[in-house]
């Protein structure tokens, strides 16, 4: 079966330019950390010889931890993330060596050119250059920066699945153990829920409706990101998406989301009905509140969020169909967002008594033309 492809689309674009610019800034710093602790480490024992070029040395260690990153961030990382997710872990893993090989044998041939043209004086095309540079591949340094870089790599793929498994932002969080005692958060909350749900199940089957979920889930991603989002949990053809106060805040990135969401949609339209003769349309609830937050299970642990906030988020998603409104949230909610995206304003709905609830809601939707920037 033929595997769904798009065309990236710019907030997608973004995603990877930002992630391969980390990824270069990362792996630049570290190599340069452990070039100067080499350096450092070889005056205290006095282990200098008297032709060390520290000028050449540098650059050539900086040439090779730049070139290593631009093939790191752009290519080589997100083609290993590719295989991990696609074969099985054992079948990954020797692409993952094989590739690592060529790749580090392609860096440390232009950082060894580099630094034995410059330091000893030869032409580039020399064969006594080549020479040098072939023996280069025995010595001891080399041998130590492929262990240390594949260690390195390796690290750097854990991470970035890692931080997908937890969402972007949780992983550190995680880390740091903010979350293995439960803590009060006040939190913005986004469920979508896609329409049409069981009709388009049912003519799809559950193998294509499967592929159509996963298409959907892993398109709307870059716009999760972008607004610094966390996916809290997918349930069926819903995804819950939250944010930390300042975040979800900040140049509305909460509802930013949400007109990001619709645009990628929106721009992949013709291949959704290509593919499955059906788009996901999807729509949307906002609220904000307390919840408790921590670490459950003992088999399987995750990070789970708890609270009425979720609950009365629900059920104003719910309310979408009645009011006949793709995006729905509560007039709280809307009322922190001091800044609109551009061409978007906030409708008054009225005040609804959700099922559940003792006290009416004010509910408000947003007009906006999904289609702009």
């Amino acid at each position: 079966m033929k595997i769904f492809r798009n065309e990236l689309t710019r907030n997608e674009i973004i995603f990877y330019v930002r992630r391969a610019l980390w990824i270069l800034l990362a792996w630049t710093l570290i190599s340069n950390i452990i070039f100067l602790y080499d350096y450092a480490t070889l005056v205290s024992a006095n282990a200098l010889t008297s032709n060390f070029d520290m000028e050449v040395s540098f650059k050539a260690n900086l040439l090779v931890s730049i070139v290593a990153g631009l093939f790191g961030g752009i290519f080589t990382v997100n083609i290993m993330e590719l295989w991990l997710r696609k074969y099985a872990f054992w079948k990954a893993l020797i692409f993952i060596t094989l590739l690592y090989v060529v790749i580090a044998m392609v860096v440390g041939t232009i950082g060894a050119y580099y630094f034995y043209s410059d330091s000893l004086g030869l032409a580039i095309g020399s064969q006594e250059l080549l020479d040098r540079v072939l023996q280069f591949y025995t010595e001891h340094i080399f041998i130590k920066n492929f262990v240390i870089w594949l260690f390195i790599v390796l690290l750097t793929l854990i991470i970035l699945m890692i931080n997908d498994k937890y969402g972007p932002g949780v992983f550190p969080d995680y880390l740091m153990g903010r979350y293995f005692l439960p803590k009060n958060e006040t939190r913005i909350f986004m469920f979508a829920d896609i329409r049409d749900a069981t009709r388009i199940a049912e003519k799809l089957g559950e193998q294509e409706y499967f592929n159509f979920l996963k298409d959907f889930f892993n398109d709307i991603a870059p716009a999760v990101m972008q607004t610094k989002g966390e996916v809290y949990q997918y349930v069926g053809d819903e995804v819950v998406i939250t944010w930390k106060m300042k975040n979800g805040v900040k140049n509305a990135n909460a509802l930013r989301c949400y007109y990001r969401m619709k645009n990628i949609i929106y721009k992949k339209s013709v291949r959704y009905y290509k593919r499955y003769n059906a788009l996901p349309d999807f729509k949307v609830g906002f609220h904000y509140g307390q919840v408790m937050v921590g670490e459950l299970g003992k088999i399987k642990r995750d990070i789970a969020f708890s609270g009425d906030v979720l609950n009365t988020t629900a059920r104003i998603q719910g309310m979408c169909n009645d009011k006949g409104v793709d995006v729905l949230a509560s007039k709280a909610f809307a009322d922190l967002l001091k800044k609109l995206p551009r061409n978007t304003r906030v409708i008054k709905v009225g005040d609804e008594l959700l099922k559940g609830k003792s006290e009416q809601v004010s509910l408000v939707t947003f007009d906006r033309d999904v289609t702009a920037k």
